[in-house]
């Protein structure tokens, strides 16, 4: 049996199969819309306590 997840973009039934090279997405331009929403910053992992400030250098005060 072959399992079917749905395309993180549009939601197409996709078998996930090794055949389907652009798995999870159902084609390319579903992975190429799923990166460019990485790019633009859409997605964003929460950090679990952000420091409250950060130095010039980058660095966090002591």
């Amino acid at each position: 049996m072959t399992t079917t997840v749905d395309c993180p973009t549009c939601g197409t039934k996709v078998e996930w199969i090794a055949a389907n090279r652009f798995r999870p997405f159902c084609s390319e331009r579903c992975k190429q819309i799923d990166l460019g929403a990485w790019a633009e910053e859409k997605y964003a992992i929460p950090a679990v306590n952000p420091p409250d400030e950060i130095d010039d250098d980058g660095k966090l005060p002591q």
